[in-house]
């Protein structure tokens, strides 16, 4: 089972820890979208659309997750992660298909992400597919280890997001719409729940102890900038794309900055402060956020207590 904790310097009340073995389980929500609105933090197109460069990402890249997690199955050792990545596994294969929902969504106000998500399709398919790209000649096994570490990398940041949406009580005063934010912060919980998960998955596999860190640097290096570039060009892409704007905005850093002042965005300095820590060779992401704060939220979410109801009521029979 792997170990929770909270971020170094904090008390076990504060960091949430949760002491009791704690399962990773997925939940089969689901949710209405039918009376979202496009931009569903009223009169706030910018953190709107940057928000939802996360559906844009998320159906393809947690596909992916799992299929690299499935090529590596026949290497785990060990009993306790073994399930907790088959937990893992069908939490993100649920994530990405309520992700895909809000695609639908958003097509069906007129605001079609296809053209994006093709380039994102490349890179999870073709880029970081199960054979290097190009005919590089990548053992095979050092590939695996290449992606296992590309997931690890990428997971430490939607910890971060994960914690942070948890936290932003001031999407709730923006006015949000509440079936967003319960997509948002179920996801985001289930983030923090198995925050450690891909990162245990790693250094399980990874080799031996000097290349595995520095392979854990390297793939950090690779996946930080190349996430950063492709949610600055879909929040773009979206902006540029929305009908109801017609035009009339484009993605900027001053906007962006003045939604990251008002709360309603997490702020660069929280999330690039991620990336030094991943950097320590004693980090593990059990330091990240607070599982108490999570499972507390699950709790009390509307998809997830529905779901957690259907799934009594088929055991009754």
């Amino acid at each position: 089972m792997t170990a929770y904790g909270g971020r170094d310097g904090e008390s076990p009340a504060e960091s949430g820890v949760v002491d009791e073995p704690y399962e990773i389980a997925p939940r089969r929500v689901s949710f209405d979208w039918r009376e979202t609105p496009l931009h569903w933090i009223p009169d706030e197109p910018t953190a709107t659309h940057v928000i939802n460069v996360l559906h844009l990402l998320l159906p393809a890249g947690e596909r992916w997750f799992v299929k690299v997690f499935k090529e590596a199955l026949p290497l785990v050792e060990d009993p306790a992660l073994l399930k907790d990545v088959k937990g893992f596994m069908g939490q993100e294969a649920t994530h990405s298909v309520q992700h895909a929902y809000v695609l639908n969504h958003l097509a069906e106000q007129r605001l079609d992400t296809e053209p994006y998500t093709r380039h994102v399709d490349y890179l999870f398919e073709v880029l970081l597919g199960e054979k290097p790209p190009f005919g590089v000649p990548w053992p095979p096994r050092d590939w695996l280890r290449f992606r296992l570490g590309i997931v690890a990398a990428i997971e430490q940041f939607t910890a971060v997001l994960g914690d942070w949406v948890l936290r932003a009580d001031t999407l709730d005063r923006a006015g949000a719409d509440e079936v967003m934010l319960d997509l948002l912060r179920w996801h985001g919980a289930e983030e923090v729940e198995h925050r450690s998960v891909a990162f245990d998955m790693y250094q399980h596999c990874g080799g031996p102890d000097p290349v595995c860190y520095a392979r854990r640097l390297e793939t950090m290096v690779v996946a930080a900038p190349v996430m950063l570039w492709f949610w600055a060009r879909g929040a773009a892409y979206l902006i540029r794309h929305d009908p109801r704007l017609a035009g009339r905005l484009r993605y900027s850093l001053r906007e962006h900055n003045r939604a990251v002042d008002k709360g309603l965005l997490p702020s660069w300095r929280e999330l690039g402060a991620a990336v030094p820590r991943y950097f320590r060779r004693s980090y593990h992401p059990s330091q990240e956020g607070s599982l108490r704060r999570a499972v507390d939220y699950l709790a009390t979410s509307p998809a997830a207590r529905a779901a957690a109801g259907a799934v009594g009521r088929a055991a009754l029979g």
